[in-house]
């Protein structure tokens, strides 16, 4: 089979992410001394400076992790870290109703949630890592002081708002253009030296008589100190947002005092010999589970079925196994949409129940649905927004060219419709971290001059309609696309992976999934194989479309397969045969010792590296 770079294995510890530079940063911390967690911390930071346009320290993270079988407590169950900030207090639908608006705009101050990004590493830092604060930071401050080549998307992504920019936020180009206001070029060193001050001022917080004390204090400084007071006074000042209009932000002093990170017992499915992990229905990570269970009884995903090499290397994969995983993509994003949200009322259970299941997959038909169809878990009858049944979320002429394809789409005004990093490190003591850090865009809120970087946009994602399971509330966490994995195997962790790509995000991983369990290929053959997903449902982000019955594959795909799914009544959007998902993985063989790792070659940055 085909592979664009080789699977890695070793015995040492394994790092991949969405930039190379980070996947060094989190191999040299493994080389000294340091553990998976002090590595993916390492490479996290690290991701905040050098890809600015899908993260930085404003923006949030949920990780999934599991301790090494041998570890003394906690050994091998899988545990959820939100780093998923919430809502402010002043944050309320009636507070956004007086202000005209039906949705939370994309961009500006009136998105952001309380930054989490910060405090969830430095917690996973804190209760699991090894070493000190300053030996984790350390690589994020050399490249926000010294510079980093910068990437051609990022040079990118600041040409395309630097009219937003030179009119609207001026702390952003004083941040990012030149004097003259021209915005960089690609592959210059680029510094951020307020940034790389505000990380040092953290780690001269960071004192006291234990390692964990330092980390207490450094949080304590982001939380309540000299970064939360500059949040605080700059959210006070009106800024243009995609609304059309400038507006203050709710985000305070106060609600950054009130928030730390949480852990929590993900879901779980158990698949053919896996058990595969999720964040909870605050996240979309059910979504995966649920579309897989419905394939687990479907003759598409048969035991054989769905995978064979072509003859130039290429994994052919059938029309079937396509057309039956976006169906139940669909049914499971219906659901996500009347049924997940930060509420203890979200149904779980029911929703990942045999029965609820079976009813779901008979759905699954030869013809492609574009209806928006949810179920109703426990009998309970689904209730969509009235934003969507109303048809305001249908197809609109200012949707791009083909929406998340592996990077934000952005126009002139700071509009992304999202994506972000994501990084997986396992270590020679079979620890294994998947995270995926994201918010905080450059292009999506302007830049805090005291601080060097901007806030989230996050909030985008509530619905501003009372009663809904994903509605606005002040300290709720609004249902994000972040969705980090990891995989059990006969009870051992095993496999830790994920991509960007906002709602693409469970798609692109089932892809990955059905590659390597069912079709069998490695884990740098399933990164590679040809990907697809389906638009036909509600997006989460600004202005929350969708294009009923549409599907994105990649040309690799081939014609026969794109041909047949056109036959079933898909709306089939060919794009670049290497542009859907941006995945990396990693691995450990518990009965061997043997690691292994692969990264995406797509979009030309994506790398793992280990021994």
């Amino acid at each position: 089979m085909f592979t664009t770079r080789p699977e890695l294995a070793g015995t040492f510890g394994m790092v991949a992410s969405t930039h190379w530079l980070a996947s060094a940063a989190g191999m040299a911390t493994l080389e000294a001394g340091g553990n998976a967690f002090d590595a993916a911390v390492a490479a996290g930071l690290t991701l905040q400076v050098v890809e600015p346009h899908l993260n930085g320290p404003g923006g949030e993270v949920p990780v999934l992790f599991a301790r090494s079988p041998r570890a003394a407590t906690g050994a091998g169950e899988p545990v959820v870290l939100s780093g998923q900030g919430v809502a402010p207090a002043g944050a309320t639908i009636e507070a956004y109703s007086q202000l005209g608006l039906d949705l939370v705009p994309g961009t500006g101050l009136l998105a952001a949630t309380v930054p989490g990004a910060l405090g969830a590493w430095l917690t996973l830092l804190r209760d699991h890592g090894t070493l000190p604060l300053d030996a984790v930071l350390r690589f994020a401050i050399e490249y926000a002081e010294h510079g980093h080549p910068l990437l051609p998307r990022v040079a990118a992504t600041v040409a395309s708002v630097s009219e937003h920019f030179r009119s609207h936020w001026p702390t952003s180009a004083a941040t990012w253009l030149a004097p003259d206001g021209a915005p960089p070029a690609a592959g210059r060193l680029f510094r951020n030296p307020v940034l790389a001050s505000t990380y040092r001022r953290l780690l001269d917080a960071a004192r006291g008589p234990s390692r964990e004390a330092q980390i207490d204090a450094a949080l304590a400084t982001w939380y309540t100190g000299f970064v939360a007071e500059a949040i605080d006074e700059f959210s006070r000042s009106p800024v243009m947002d995609d609304s059309g209009r400038p507006h203050r932000g709710f985000l305070t002093g106060a609600d950054l005092a009130g928030w730390r990170p949480t852990y929590e017992p993900p879901v779980t499915l158990d698949w053919r010999g896996w058990t595969l992990a999720k964040a909870g229905p605050w996240s979309q990570g059910p979504a995966l589970l649920q579309a897989l269970a419905m394939l687990d009884g479907h003759p598409a995903a048969g035991a054989g079925a769905g995978y064979a090499s072509g003859t130039d290397g290429q994994p052919l994969v059938s029309p079937d196994l396509v057309h039956a995983s976006v169906e139940a993509v669909k049914l499971a994003m219906a659901d996500r949409e009347a049924w997940y949200g930060d509420t203890a009322q979200a149904p779980v259970d029911d929703l990942l129940s045999a029965p609820y299941t079976e009813q779901r997959r008979a759905l699954i038909s030869d013809r492609a649905s574009t209806d928006l169809r949810p179920g109703s878990p426990g009998g309970r009858p689904p209730r969509l927004p009235a934003f969507v049944t109303q048809g305001d979320a249908g197809d609109r002429p200012d949707r791009g060219v083909v929406a998340g394809v592996g990077e934000p789409t952005v126009d002139t005004r700071g509009t992304t419709r999202g994506d972000t990093c994501h990084v997986d490190v396992v270590d020679r003591w079979g620890n294994l971290v998947s995270a995926t850090p994201s918010g905080g865009w450059l292009q999506s809120s302007p830049t805090i001059p005291s601080l060097g970087f901007a806030l989230g946009t996050r909030a985008q994602m509530f619905w501003l309609e009372p009663g809904l399971p994903n509605s606005l509330l002040p300290g709720k966490r609004p249902r994000t696309t972040l969705t980090p994995s990891l995989a059990l195997r006969g009870g051992v962790p095993t496999l830790a992976f994920g991509t960007p790509g906002g709602d693409q995000q469970e798609q692109w991983q089932l892809c990955f999934w059905l590659a390597h369990v069912l079709g069998g290929l490695d884990l740098q053959a399933a990164i590679d194989a040809p990907a697809w997903h389906t638009t036909s449902f509600p997006s989460s982000f600004f202005p929350r479309d969708m294009t009923p019955g549409e599907v994105v594959v990649e040309s690799r795909l081939g014609e026969p397969t794109i041909a047949e799914l056109r036959r079933r009544g898909h709306t089939v959007t060919v794009a670049d045969g290497w542009s859907l998902g941006r995945l990396s993985a990693v691995s450990v063989d518990p009965d061997s010792g043997v690691l292994r790792a692969a990264a995406n070659p797509r979009g030309m940055q994506g790398y793992a590296v280990g021994r």
